[in-house]
């Protein structure tokens, strides 16, 4: 099988989905606008071939790419990025080449757009919330009257657009009047604001949109509001398998396997996002309900695929690689599992405990820690530590220990 991965080299950590394509006997063939002596050493050894593209948006160029791929190694039975920011590409390729193992062009607005992505939420039964498009002055009277029914705040956001960095609040007139004073350089969503928490269903599918392996991860404050206010990020990992403390787990579960139905993802990983209510909302919901966010056709951020693999007693890139190669899962998915933390620190802050306090403390559960690159530290904080605990309550005492800062 011959699985050319798009820009293998960035985020860096995606070498270990190269790494189990190959142990599952694939040959990946990478293309990426890192020269090859930068790329990392464990990528180097897991890639069959590696082809320098300086600009990845000259489509000629990865054109070409393709073609020598081709040409040296025949058919080639994959193009895929597994990033949001080249899912067009991919598309792209895909179609020009004649592979149909992934999204076409003619699909790419129902999983960029968020707007088109709320009628597949809905066909996959979840609520959403109500919205409009904006572009600029034009729209100023359609967004007051939108206000009308569902009042202040209103968040808005790029309508095709990846992370927090361009989303925010709009409390009052004064703001509404200033964002839609000027042309607006893409389109944005205005959706009415939602009081609650983001739950994550994270997983991969087989071919015919069968979830094949899921579990849940849960984002007490918002990602858009860590962002803005520098603050430092917790979240956790919560098997199916285990208890639930803030939503009503086997309902979350089921509705996640008709979302993905509904979006028809075959053979990926996914990232689908949630809002749970955390009061009721006239006209939207009850406390506790769901409503869909966005589907992400791809694993989630950041290092987020570890934790997956810490909480699971699994990895999630070879049962990647299993769905690809065989379409099912060969790992063992009966094995113990834990509620896995995440906590992120802010270089500059006094927290009240040190690194060496953490060590002593926590040592023996703590699976991994390190610095986050730059491009992840703006919206996940500088210094990461994950740890692993069957007991959820002492996750969350770890949660508070590491992030206590001092007055």
């Amino acid at each position: 099988m011959n699985f050319v991965f798009i820009s293998p080299n960035f985020p860096v950590r995606y070498f270990k989905w190269v790494e189990a394509l190959k142990n599952h006997g694939v040959n990946v063939l990478g293309i990426g606008d890192t020269p090859y002596y930068n790329c990392h050493e464990r990528l180097k050894k897991a890639l069959k071939e590696y082809y320098y593209v300086p600009d990845m948006n000259d489509f000629e160029a990865m054109k070409a790419a393709i073609s020598y791929y081709l040409s040296k190694y025949g058919k080639i039975d994959f193009i895929e990025s597994d990033n949001e920011w080249w899912l067009t590409l991919d598309a792209r390729l895909r179609q020009e080449f004649g592979i149909n193992t992934g999204f076409l062009p003619y699909q790419m607005e129902a999983i960029k757009a968020k707007s088109a992505m709320k009628e597949y939420f809905v066909k996959g039964g979840a609520k959403v919330s109500r919205y409009i498009l904006v572009d600029g002055p034009a729209d100023l009277e359609k967004a007051k009257e939108f206000i009308k029914t569902v009042g202040y705040p209103v968040f808005v956001k790029p309508n095709v657009g990846v992370g927090a960095s361009d989303s925010f609040k709009i409390k009052d007139e004064e703001a509404l009047n200033t964002f839609l004073s000027k042309q607006l350089i893409e389109t944005y969503i205005m959706e009415e604001f939602i009081e609650g928490f983001i739950v994550s269903y994270d997983g991969v599918c087989d071919i015919d949109s069968n979830v094949v392996f899921a579990t849940s991860d849960h984002f007490p404050t918002p990602i858009d509001q860590i962002v803005h206010d520098a603050m430092d990020i917790i979240y956790y990992n919560n098997p199916f398998s285990l208890p639930f403390h803030d939503i009503d787990g086997e309902a979350f579960e089921k509705l996640g396997r008709s979302v993905v139905k509904a979006f028809g993802i075959s053979k990926r990983f996914f990232h689908i996002e949630f809002f749970v209510l955390t009061k009721d909302k006239e006209g939207l919901g009850k406390k506790g309900q769901f409503i869909g966010l966005e589907c992400n056709m791809r694993p989630p951020g950041g290092y987020t695929p570890d934790l997956i693999d810490y909480a699971n007693s699994i990895s999630c890139y070879e049962l990647y690689a299993d769905v690809i190669c065989y379409n099912e899962s060969r790992q063992d998915l009966n094995k113990e599992k834990f509620y896995a933390f995440a906590v992120s620190r802010r270089n500059g802050v006094d927290y009240v405990h040190s690194e060496k306090e953490i060590d002593e403390k926590y040592g023996s559960v703590i699976c991994m820690k390190g610095r986050y690159p730059a491009h992840i530290a703006v919206a996940m904080g500088d210094n990461y530590f994950y740890a692993r605990f069957k007991d959820f309550k002492e996750g969350e005492e770890f949660a508070s220990f590491l992030s206590a800062r001092k007055a």
